[in-house]
């Protein structure tokens, strides 16, 4: 574990477990942290690379917008840096974000790509969603002071003081619309979405977004040849806050990983 200077930026990671890489991507306002229930299961199987992105956890803020591409390149600038051969990416909810703009931005740099918990635009959000993210900023990190997000930004952050800066450059960021549709149907990886049953992405956005990997649109026959080269997983009984610690994700996951997956023609 420890630093690596890219794009200006000193990115935390650390590295668990041997084996073909998978970086792990945190949600917004956490960190390495977030993953801590999963990562012996995925760390058992795997080479994982968990990285704290610009401004949350270990890593350091520094004078630039917060911006899904920005930290995408981020990403892409780690993995060459630290010579990782046909990683795995793996992100949940703005590291799914993330996750995917990387496969975008970076093609055939990540081998398999895991959304976890994201859409691919931003109106693929509950209305509800987006007008509490609407509402980020420095008065919001005042409310949220002593809850467990903030609790381990204090506890691990190199300048705990930033926390309202946090949420001031967040909300910026989750105001700014986007839609990725086009981008995602021309990916030539193979995707797995990942969703909670009640999530903060409506079932219907879910297919939409499967539906522009390939997936959902006919039988795949008895021998699975119709079958696409995305995957989707629902995981019943979670929401889209406890989706990222739960055993029923690697138990998602790790099989897309490691088995054979006909790549997209």
């Amino acid at each position: 574990m420890g630093y690596a200077e890219v794009n200006g930026v000193r990115l935390w990671y650390e590295v668990h477990g041997a084996g073909r890489p998978l970086v792990l991507l945190h949600g917004g306002y956490g960190a390495v942290e977030t993953f801590a229930p999963i990562l012996p299961a995925l760390a058992a199987r795997r080479r994982v690379v968990a990285v704290d992105l610009q401004g949350h956890g270990r890593t350091a803020d520094v004078d630039r917008p917060l911006r899904y591409e920005a930290l995408a390149d981020d990403v892409a600038a780690l993995i060459r840096h630290l010579g990782l051969v046909e990683p795995d990416l793996m992100g949940y909810s703005l590291g799914g974000a993330v996750a995917l703009r990387t496969a975008i931005r970076h093609p055939g740099l990540p081998r398999r790509l895991v959304v976890v918990s994201a859409p691919c635009r931003r109106a693929g959000w509950y209305p509800e969603v987006l007008a509490a993210m609407a509402g980020h900023d420095e008065r919001t990190a005042e409310r949220m002071r002593g809850t467990p997000a903030h609790q381990l930004y204090e506890r691990v952050a190199p300048r705990p003081g930033d926390w309202p800066a946090l949420w001031a450059k967040s909300g910026e960021l989750l105001r700014h619309d986007y839609d990725w549709s086009a981008e995602v149907a021309a990916l030539a990886l193979p995707v797995l979405l990942v969703f909670a049953d009640a999530d903060s992405v409506p079932v219907s956005h879910v297919a939409e977004f499967f539906g522009l990997l390939g997936g959902g649109h006919r039988d795949a026959g008895w021998d699975g040849a119709g079958r696409p080269s995305a995957r989707l997983a629902v995981l019943p009984g979670h929401t889209h806050y406890d989706v990222p610690g739960s055993p029923a994700l690697p138990a998602a996951v790790l099989p897309f990983l490691t088995h054979t997956v006909r790549e997209p023609s």
